[in-house]
């Protein structure tokens, strides 16, 4: 290798070595709120994720034709919008628990019962 190449190769490394320290990685502050959504979209994944591995949801989507594991899939693949809204519904909804008509109903039914019990 003559000289002249070996002062041209020289030049280039220090040019290449200088241009590239330069370069720096961004890095950002992230909100409280940014952090706290991204760790609450886990939160509503894992906690749908927990109630479709449960053996009565699982007997439950077999009954109705679908398969527990596609379901499961399904929910994978899923936005966090998404898993966050059916987080929602199967938080509010009611499990075992009587809606207003059913109040209505047990209110009903023990009225009629007091009334023929103790009618004269």
């Amino acid at each position: 290798m003559t000289i002249s190449m070996k002062k041209m190769t020289c030049r280039a490394l220090v040019v290449s070595l200088l241009a590239l320290s330069f370069q720096s990685a961004n890095a950002g502050m992230i909100g409280a709120d940014q952090a706290a959504a991204a760790g609450a979209a886990q939160t509503d994944r894992g906690m749908v994720m927990s109630v479709l591995a449960r053996a009565e949801t699982a007997q439950q989507l077999q009954a109705q034709g679908i398969d527990p594991t596609m379901a499961r899939e399904r929910v994978a693949a899923m936005t966090d919008q998404e898993v966050h809204a059916l987080a929602q519904d199967i938080q509010t909804a009611p499990a075992g628990a009587l809606t207003s008509g059913g109040w209505i109903a047990v209110v009903v039914i023990a009225g009629l019962i007091w009334y023929f019990a103790y009618r004269r």
